[in-house]
């Protein structure tokens, strides 16, 4: 599943799980092409999932401005080549949510195949729970487009992948006009359900906290 991944990824994957912890591993096929959008950004191999657990132990999850109505998500971002898993993690999370945070575990990866690439993964998702120490809760990087932030159970990520599953077909998403939110929606779905099911098998305290 991290064979194709360099030497170096690899042995900073190595690193991160003895650190923070075993992850779960899990492969996600995608019946989509090898020119699906999300999957083939030339300025990044892969993406970091930001499970910000806020002090009152929910998650932190939000909606873009051109997000289909009601959409909210784990927030993630990509990590550039030459970066580090966990510098991207930092920063993605400073950009994203202004917030400071404590990594707390390393909780899953998942690598998606797609159609056409079945045996080498077009792509990876590395998800960490992070708590929440201190800051104000807001997107520093505009570029994100960041509309709203809502906080949910973990519990709840089970109804939020559902709702990313069956997003409608028809309506084509809006930046470079490649693939429409049904497709995304599958594609986002992915995390949500393995990051659930990992906190799940620790038990709802380790979970809620």
């Amino acid at each position: 599943m991290l064979s194709s991944l360099p030497r170096e990824q690899q042995d900073e994957i190595a690193h991160l799980a003895e650190r923070y912890g075993t992850p779960a591993l899990h492969n996600a096929a995608l019946y989509t092409g090898d020119d699906y959008e999300p999957l083939n950004k030339p300025d990044r191999y892969g993406e970091v999932c930001m499970v910000v657990r806020r002090k009152n132990g929910r998650l932190l999850t939000m909606k873009k401005a051109f997000y289909p109505p009601a959409t909210f998500r784990l927030l993630t971002g990509g990590i550039h080549h030459g970066e580090s898993i966990y510098d991207a993690l930092l920063r993605e999370t400073h950009e994203e949510t202004g917030l400071e945070v404590t990594i707390t575990q390393f909780l899953a990866i998942v690598a998606y195949q797609t159609e056409n690439a079945r045996k080498t993964p077009s792509f990876y998702t590395f998800a960490f729970l992070l708590d929440e120490v201190n800051g104000t809760l807001g997107a520093i990087d505009e570029d994100e487009e960041v509309e709203s932030f809502c906080e949910i159970q973990p519990a709840e990520l089970p109804q939020l992948a559902e709702h990313l599953e069956h997003l409608a077909h028809t309506e084509q998403r809006p930046h470079q006009n490649l693939g429409d939110w049904g497709e995304w929606g599958r594609f986002r779905a992915v995390i949500h359900r393995v990051v659930w099911d990992k906190l799940q098998s620790q038990g709802n305290a380790r979970a809620s906290k």
